[in-house]
Formats: C-alpha cells, sequence, structure tokens
C-alpha cells in the first residue's frame, strides 16, 4: 500500500522522495520544472473544477498535453487521474454545503458514471502510453456497481489495471457507507486507489486499498500555531509539518497494517 502525501507545492519534488500527489494544474504555469526525488501521481483536479464551474474546462487533449509534458520534464509517473465526475450530493446539486458554495451539475448519478467512463476511454485513446487510471463513481453500493459494468460494457477489464479510483468516498470514509463501498469494490479484485483517505478511514478498510492520499495535514496546520523554531504564521505549506503529519497517519495504522504502508512496497 502506497500512502501518497497530497501537496499544492510542486517543488517538494526535489525536497522530498516520499510519495506525493499533485494537480496537474499546479504545472499549468511552470517555467522551472523540477525533476522528481521520488514516486508521484498526479490529480486532474475534477473535484474544484466541477465544484467551481459545473462541468469540465479543459478538453480531454489539452488535459493529455498537460500530462505528456509533466511526464517529460519532471519524470515518469505511477498514475494520472482521468477527468471523472464525482456524485456527491454536492458536486450534483449544488448549493451550499460546509461553509462552501458549490455550482452543481444538475444531471444525475447515472449520467456522471457515463461521463466519466466515456473520459477514461477518450483519454486512453489519445494517449495509450500515459499511465491513466480508471475511476469508479457512485452514490450507493449498487451504483458503484452499475460503474463497474459500464467499464465491463466497454471492454475495460479492471481487474488487470495497476491502479483503480474510488471515487466520491472522501467524505464516507469513516462511515459504514463508507465501508461498505470500499469492501464491495475490494471483493472484485481491483487495486484500489483511495482519494482522500485521513486516519479514520484507513483505520477501517486502508487494509483493502492498494495506495491512498490525503492533504488533511494543511487544514490541520491551518488551525494550530506553527511547530517550534518556525517563524511562519502557520505551517499550512510546510514540508516539516507535512511529513511529521505523515509519519503520523501510517503510525496510527494497526501494527498488522503498517507493512502495508510502505514507500517502497509498490517499486
Amino acid at each position: 500500500m502506497r500512502f501518497y502525501l497530497t501537496t499544492h507545492k510542486r517543488h517538494w519534488l526535489r525536497w522530498t522522495d516520499v510519495p506525493l500527489f499533485l494537480k496537474s494544474e499546479h504545472w499549468d504555469r511552470a517555467i522551472k520544472w523540477d525533476v522528481a526525488q521520488g514516486p508521484y501521481a498526479v490529480d486532474s483536479g475534477g473535484f474544484m473544477e466541477l465544484k467551481d464551474k459545473g462541468a469540465w474546462m479543459r478538453t480531454p487533449r489539452q488535459y493529455v498535453d498537460s500530462l505528456r509534458r509533466i511526464w517529460e520534464h519532471v519524470g515518469p509517473y505511477d498514475w494520472a487521474a482521468p477527468q471523472d465526475w464525482m456524485c456527491e450530493k454536492a458536486i450534483i446539486e449544488g448549493g451550499w454545503f460546509g461553509g462552501q458554495y458549490f455550482v452543481g451539475t444538475h444531471l444525475s448519478v447515472a449520467e456522471h458514471q457515463c461521463r466519466t467512463v466515456e473520459n477514461f476511454l477518450e483519454l486512453r485513446s489519445l494517449a495509450p502510453e500515459l499511465r491513466i487510471a480508471p475511476v469508479i463513481q457512485g452514490d450507493t453500493v449498487p451504483a458503484y456497481e452499475h460503474c463497474v459494468e459500464l467499464y465491463e460494457k466497454a471492454g475495460v477489464d479492471l481487474r488487470a489495471e495497476p491502479v483503480v479510483g474510488l471515487g466520491s468516498v472522501c467524505r464516507l470514509q469513516s462511515t459504514r457507507q463508507g465501508a461498505a463501498i470500499v469492501t464491495a469494490m475490494a471483493a472484485h479484485g481491483f487495486k484500489l486507489h483511495g482519494f482522500g483517505f485521513k486516519i479514520l478511514g484507513l483505520q477501517r478498510v486502508g487494509h483493502l486499498l492498494a495506495s491512498a492520499d490525503s492533504a488533511a495535514w494543511s487544514s490541520h496546520a491551518r488551525r494550530r500555531p506553527p511547530m517550534p523554531g518556525h517563524t511562519h504564521k502557520n505551517c499550512a505549506n510546510c514540508i516539516d509539518y507535512a511529513l511529521k503529519w505523515r509519519q503520523r497517519v501510517i503510525n496510527s495504522i494497526p501494527t498488522h497494517q503498517q507493512t502495508l504502508l510502505t514507500d517502497r512496497s509498490a517499486a
């Protein structure tokens, strides 16, 4: 199991060799490119894109071009997320959720699933050489099973994929519903990646995941004073804090699962 530290600081790639998770948009205006010292994966930024705009503004070809530039200048990444469509209520219905405003796509869960699968197929046809991972979307166990069927009908063997992203479970990860979804998808034999998994979620279902990522360290640091000896207002952008938090997450996993969280186990 590989745990990626999610960050918005792309220069961290040259500062550490722990697995990192970054959005593709962080390289959009890059002039200086930092060569990765360790493994990393690329997020498409879908949650914020759909939250703020209600649709994908970047075309699949533009996204593929961006992924190629990253691969060329930064080095080979483990995998990249597609331009998937989350199925969370806030993303679909829109409105105020948790103090944030969501534009809303005003589409159905089924439509989001179809668009997710169609985008993956298009991206893979445009760039079969790039490591673009399929993502399963849904809001209930039957819905996720339906998404699996859509991939199967399209000729995609999810069991043969090195990574299969599990979308829309970030806010459910520590609940019974979230655990049921992860368990059902893991039963298929998929090598699952859990987006945005934190301590409680990893304690419950981390042993069923091939990898996971989290950016929770930043908001955690923002609510606390800086580390001793640090002069900034808080450590929300601090690699020292992020690495310490990451180790704390790994150490919180029950002993029998810790061997699944090593940095290089998937290398």
